[in-house]
């Protein structure tokens, strides 16, 4: 379900997301831009692993459960963005994420994460920094 918030009240509440934490006012409003916000009730499947990654998210207000194969590997919550590795790595779902309460995200499709990634370099480490130190905590690097 998608909200209809001003882009105004949107970039507002960016500034207080920890994963836009530093970006200008042009850099907030460009995420705007790239972005729609959706909600996702409690117990919703958001990405199920396995399948082919179309869009990732930036979770504004909730939390979520990471499973790798069925095994809890990880719990994530505002700031937090997930569903992103496939759109990097261009390969099926690597986890399944689930709604632990009502989730309000930011979803960026592809083409938009990848102008995400080209026009904010902030944006780009960030995402490699979290990918990085999730490979490190699964052990897979």
């Amino acid at each position: 379900m998608s909200l209809c918030r001003k882009p105004a009240e949107r970039a507002e509440m960016l500034t207080e997301v920890p994963f836009f934490d530093g970006f200008g006012a042009d850099e907030i409003l460009r995420v705007v831009e790239l972005t729609d916000e959706v909600l996702i009730p409690a117990g919703s499947v958001v990405v199920d692993q396995g399948d082919p990654g179309t869009d990732c998210y930036v979770i504004l207000d909730g939390t979520a459960s990471i499973y790798v194969r069925g095994d809890h590997v990880a719990s994530s919550g505002p700031g937090s963005m997930v569903g992103e590795m496939a759109l990097v790595d261009h390969r099926p779902r690597t986890a399944t994420v689930v709604a632990d309460t009502d989730l309000d995200l930011l979803r960026f499709n592809s083409e938009a994460f990848r102008k995400l990634l080209e026009e904010m370099p902030k944006a780009s480490e960030r995402i490699m920094t979290a990918l990085h130190a999730r490979l490190n905590r699964l052990g897979t690097i």
